[in-house]
């Protein structure tokens, strides 16, 4: 097992730079602000040939007892209890607060390796402003920058000094890669408490309160012997409605982990009914060329009426993503789970598919023969052969001549036969025309 190290600190100090310097990413969003992270973020970081877990943490009051903060701090808790050693990070130049003396007497009876690094010591290695930090009775304080990278090696190795090594297992065979399926929605829809009940456990702050999650957050996830990465994304607001600097970085990141997904689950409030917000959303995932299942969640909180309602609107406002599934779910009550994970799997089995060349060039064949594309003033255009040119999303290739006079609605013919055939459901099918060119035109 890789050792874990896990960073606490109070809102502000610079636990997610240390972080990103630590796992050598810009996986964290940072920004000068307090209290941006909520959820515990995990990275892979590696020293020479040593390889570690680190795992970033929210603002950390020990003695909240209500409200977000209370959740954060619950998150903070449990990624103390996962580590081997504890980064505890303050701040030099704001000094010493209530705040980290609480911080100290809670990491004391935790009976774990805990370390002190003095952030923002740029040029400050021996100030006597680091002695006062003795007081928490945590031991020696390593000054470090981590907006520099100025003492990080040195912490690091003393993290990692008494944690056991990680031997990899000898000769065997490569792991497939994990699916990656990301969950996105507008704000408060229900991803994170989704993503909870999918792993029996709190591992996201989900709270009443629009734009809780402000990371993408990853999660590893097994079910019946397949490996997924869960993705945990901000809930994406009208561009009019974005005001923080912080929520357009969410935005970012949630655009960047739609676009790095196999299987894609948009959510939607069945309460609120589907908005344009959530067309905006399901268009991008459809520009991507990702697969994608439609959830209606809190469907136990509506009456037949607004069922009905809410079916109308999704078949009319969503009617570009009728290829994919629909399910009506309840992630707080685990209703509809079920049939939900077995979606995702056709989803992405049918993102993955593999479509041999001599049926694609019979299914074309026969499709001409049912229905010739239409003339184009002196030209028919003449479809020879097909072939695939790539997956996820699948991507047939037709050749032929005069294929530039193709109509949209004779593709959208052959994108029916050929959805039918290799039942694909849940993934957008790309169609691309590849004209022959004629030897008798002049260079």
């Amino acid at each position: 097992m890789k050792p874990v190290i896990a960073i606490v600190g109070r809102p502000n100090v610079g636990k997610s730079t240390l972080f990103n310097r630590m796992t050598k990413s810009r996986d964290a969003i940072v920004a000068d602000f307090a209290g941006l992270t909520r959820d515990r973020h995990y990275g892979d970081g590696k020293l020479g040939s040593r390889e570690f877990i680190v795992v970033d943490t929210g603002g950390f009051e020990p003695t909240a007892e209500t409200g977000i903060v209370r959740e954060m701090a619950k998150q903070t808790r449990q990624a103390v209890a996962e580590a081997d050693a504890v980064i505890f990070v303050v701040d030099v130049r704001a000094g010493l607060s209530a705040q980290d003396h609480d911080i100290a007497d809670y990491l004391r009876t935790t009976g774990k390796k805990v370390l002190l690094a003095a952030n923002k010591a740029e040029g400050m290695v021996d100030s006597p402003l680091l002695g006062e930090f003795w007081e928490l009775g945590l031991g020696e304080p390593h000054p470090v920058s981590s907006a520099h990278g100025q003492g990080i090696r040195s912490l690091t190795e003393a993290a990692l000094a008494d944690c056991p090594e990680d031997e990899p297992a000898e000769g065997e065979p490569d792991e497939a890669a994990p699916i990656r399926l990301a969950v996105a929605g507008r704000p408060n829809v229900g991803k994170s408490t989704l993503i909870n009940t999918w792993l029996g456990e709190e591992r996201l702050v989900a709270f009443d309160l629009p734009g809780t999650t402000r990371d993408a957050i990853h999660v590893p996830f097994e079910r019946h012997g397949q490996k997924f990465e869960l993705i945990d994304t901000a809930g994406l607001r009208r561009k009019g409605k974005v005001f923080e600097a912080i929520e357009k970085f969410s935005v970012v990141k949630t655009l960047q982990a739609i676009a790095d997904a196999n299987v894609v689950v948009l959510l939607l409030d069945a309460t609120q009914g589907v908005t344009d917000q959530d067309a905006h959303i399901a268009g991008y995932i459809l520009d991507s060329g990702r697969a994608v299942v439609l959830a209606v969640n809190k469907w136990d909180a509506v009456d037949d009426y607004q069922k009905q309602t809410l079916q109308r609107s999704i078949e009319q406002r969503l009617a570009f993503l009728k290829y994919a599934p629909l399910l009506h779910i309840s992630a707080k009550r685990r209703q509809g789970l079920g049939p939900l994970w077995k979606a995702i799997a056709e989803a992405h089995a049918s993102a993955t598919r593999k479509l041999p060349t001599p049926v694609l060039t019979r299914l074309l064949i026969e499709a001409v023969q049912h229905q010739a594309p239409k003339r184009a003033g002196m030209f028919r255009p003449k479809l020879r052969y097909a072939h695939q040119g790539g997956m996820n999303p699948p991507i047939i290739v037709i050749h032929g001549t005069s294929l530039d006079h193709v109509t949209d609605a004779y593709k959208r013919f052959l994108e029916g036969r050929f959805r039918e055939h290799f039942k694909l459901v849940g993934t957008p099918l790309r169609i691309e025309m590849r004209s022959a060119r004629n030897p008798f035109d002049p260079e």
